[in-house]
């Protein structure tokens, strides 16, 4: 199948405060945000025409610049509403919204305080992440060779573009083995998360997430850790070691792309996605169709 690039379709993109036709939009290669990436972004779901959890990422965009130094230049309640109209123009009912702020060109070095900081908002139809018969049997993780960084050598509390490059990186070695992720380690060896998805484990009937204290706390993985409690399942959030996934029963993903998806194995782990997985897929498939 024939790949459509991002660069030439039909539509609109919302940038700098106007809607623009979306072949018009340009950056110039001298920015700031592509050669030292001082750029933030979000990933959002349109269920039926409604973004979900709309203002915890519109939130969470000004966050993120705000600890890279960078102060977006709308409010919450801007954005939300640019986002809408966005959606609204390009007809979209069940789609991927995809915000970003970065540096522009005019300071070209390391510093960049004169820089100005633009926003654009994307929008397009998604399906889902993973093929339908992929997403019931579980996915194939391998363990990545890349770790995640200690929060005092990267800003690991935003969701800045650079933190990504080793995600690539492992994503692609994976794919390039067969299997669809990778699970990546924190720097202390514990488990951390997959490339874009927080991770989950069942072990003994109880959830295991490890602690988010150098990776985003991702809007998902709360939603469903609140799902999961409303069940009365027992959520326990802690250090991870990779050699404790021998006693996990089921494994599953949670991500705004990932939704929540199963896995079946990571490495030389397996899994079968059981009760406690399918249960919070329905519970999270149902809350965002709401």
């Amino acid at each position: 199948m024939a790949v459509i690039p991002f660069d030439d379709r039909d539509g609109f993109i919302w940038y700098d405060g106007a809607l623009l036709p979306w072949r018009d939009v340009r950056v110039h290669m001298l920015t700031h945000g592509l050669h030292y990436a001082s750029s933030v972004f979000e990933g959002e779901r349109v269920y039926n025409g409604k973004i979900f959890k709309l203002t915890e990422h519109s939130e969470r965009l000004i966050a993120s610049g705000d600890i890279l130094g960078m102060t977006i230049p709308y409010t919450a309640a801007e954005l939300d509403e640019a986002t809408r109209e966005t959606v609204a123009a390009n007809n979209i009912t069940d789609g991927y919204v995809r915000p970003l702020a970065w540096r522009g060109s005019e300071m070209m070095g390391v510093a960049a305080q004169a820089t100005q900081v633009h926003v654009a908002i994307a929008v397009w139809q998604w399906p889902s992440y993973w093929a339908p018969e992929a997403r019931m049997r579980g996915i194939r993780l391998n363990i990545s060779d890349w770790r995640r960084p200690h929060p005092q050598t990267a800003p690991t509390r935003s969701k800045a573009a650079g933190l990504y490059m080793i995600c690539t990186m492992s994503k692609h070695k994976a794919e390039g083995q067969g299997y669809e992720d990778s699970l990546m380690l924190d720097w202390r060896g514990q488990v951390a998360e997959a490339t874009g998805a927080n991770v989950f484990f069942v072990m003994d009937g109880r959830i295991h997430t490890p602690l988010p204290d150098c990776f985003l706390n991702g809007i998902t993985r709360q939603t469903v850790i609140g799902l999961a409690r409303q069940r009365g399942f027992d959520v326990v959030e802690r250090a991870i070691m990779p050699e404790e996934l021998a006693k996990a029963s089921e494994c599953f993903l949670t991500g705004t792309a990932a939704e929540v998806t199963p896995v079946r194995e990571i490495g030389p782990y397996a899994f079968v996605p059981g009760e406690m997985t399918r249960a919070l897929m329905a519970d999270y498939d149902a809350l965002v169709r709401a």
